[in-house]
Formats: C-alpha cells, structure tokens, sequence
C-alpha cells in the first residue's frame, strides 16, 4: 500500500507543479509517466531547454534525483530537480554553471 500512496503523491505533487508554473504563464502538464528518457519529464513545459525532475518525498536522496534528472535530460536541455516534503515550500536544485547562466540572464535584464 506504500507505493501507491507515494505514487499518488508522487501524481499530485506533479499536477501541483503543472499548476504553478501555469500560473506563472506557462504551459505545464504531467509528462509521460513511467517511460524514463529525454522525452518524458516528470511535468512537460514550454520553457525551452528544461527537463524537471519532480519529487515530493519525506527524505529525499538528492545524489540520485540529481543523477536521473541529469540523466534523462536532453542534451540541450537543463535539469532541474523540483522537490518538496509534507508541508514545506517547493525548492529546485541545478548545478551552479546553470545557476550562473540563470543569474546572469537575470542580471543582464536587469540593466
């Protein structure tokens, strides 16, 4: 009964993804469950070039979601790993090259 709970909030926490990047203007849905690869990410965007890898876990192993989101992304795309526990906030890893393209991006929009 375990898995289908974690399933379940697995499912939930993707569609409350798909929502909120909605919200922010884009267009978001689950992606293509179970497959694994560079055509399913966990939530399908129309942000370019990024690849999410989504979990909603007490305890997450970080490493491992790292590496299959790091895996399964495309090779011009960016992963990203969007993560919450029960009653936290919603947080998102990359790696700091990306971090610095994002932050520059922003920057340099700035002026």
């Amino acid at each position: 009964m375990g898995k289908i709970n974690s399933r379940e909030k697995g499912c939930r926490f993707e569609r409350q993804l798909s929502k909120m990047l909605r919200e922010y203007g884009y267009e978001a849905e689950r992606g293509c469950q179970h497959a694994g690869g560079k055509d399913s990410p966990d939530v399908k965007t129309n942000m370019p070039n990024l690849h999410i890898e989504a979990k909603a876990v007490e305890h997450l192993n970080l490493w491992n979601a790292i590496a299959q989101s790091e895996h399964d992304a495309g090779e011009d795309e960016m992963p990203v790993v969007m993560f919450k526990r029960n009653r936290s906030g919603v947080y998102v890893t990359l790696s700091f090259e990306n971090f610095m393209k994002i932050y520059q991006a922003w920057e340099g929009s700035e002026n």
